[in-house]
């Protein structure tokens, strides 16, 4: 029986609002996200993802009255990231009407955190958020492999990202949230790289994030190794209907819902 792939609307929250840069700066504003949720509920889309951009670099935590506000309006499977540092704050986010939690920064200075939120609320609550980069030689050109950032793409880390996702599986994430830094916002399509040489090294679901920026953008991604794509500004702004990117990946020969 084939898996359908899953297409997400993602909702990158600041002090309350949805907003959309490249590469994770010059943010700019794209609305209210309680709007912005019921308007793709409304088209179609099958889950949501809501991340909370400057809750760790801002060393806060995430904006649980929007949670509230958005799980109260739509019905579809809510993930929620950023700002995440214990079980207590995924307890709070689960209460709070987050059906996943994302973890990234937190996870990194502390991989035992991914093992006691699995522990304690089960694998499939736990998202591994990945913001992921090319690593640059000396000359700042890209090498072949990536490595991982944490405090919302801000701070680079030599982690291996690839090994760092084959960890975290291990460790009881349910589901990886790949998104390239580098193809964030840059509507130049996936890393479709990054998304084999993860999709080589786990077994969980992979959410494909960061450079959709056409309708023909997502199947590939889905080829790559995705279980589900995601996508924000060209949803934000009108580009693209979550309609209109079920058809296409229909028409490439991806089974959608």
């Amino acid at each position: 029986m084939t898996v359908a792939t899953r297409v997400i609307a993602c909702l990158d929250v600041d002090a309350g609002r949805v907003v959309k840069g490249v590469n994770f700066e010059n943010l700019r504003d794209a609305g209210d996200p309680v709007e912005l949720a019921m308007v793709y509920d409304g088209q179609g889309v099958d889950e949501l993802t809501f991340l909370d951009v400057t809750a760790s670099s801002g060393d806060r935590s995430t904006t649980y009255d929007v949670v509230t506000r958005t799980a109260e309006q739509v019905f579809i499977p809510l993930t929620v990231g950023g700002g995440v540092r214990s079980v207590a704050d995924v307890d709070r986010l689960l209460r709070a009407g987050a059906d996943k939690v994302g973890v990234n920064t937190a996870a990194i200075a502390r991989p035992e955190l991914v093992a006691e939120i699995a522990d304690r609320f089960g694998s499939q609550v736990l998202v591994l958020s990945a913001d992921v980069r090319r690593r640059r030689g000396p000359d700042g050109r890209p090498t072949g492999d990536f490595v991982m950032t944490t405090h919302g793409g801000r701070t680079p880390v030599d982690l291996d990202a690839v090994e760092w996702c084959a960890r975290a599986a291990s460790l009881g994430a349910g589901e990886i949230l790949l998104n390239s830094m580098d193809a964030d916002g840059t509507r130049d399509g996936f890393d479709l790289e990054l998304i084999g040489q993860v999709r080589k090294a786990v077994q969980v679901p992979i959410v494909a994030s960061g450079g959709a920026g056409k309708a023909d953008h997502f199947a590939p991604a889905v080829f790559a190794g995705a279980d589900a794509v995601l996508a924000a500004s060209v949803f934000h702004f009108g580009d693209l209907t979550v309609g209109q990117v079920k058809d296409a990946m229909r028409s490439a020969g991806v089974t959608v819902r």
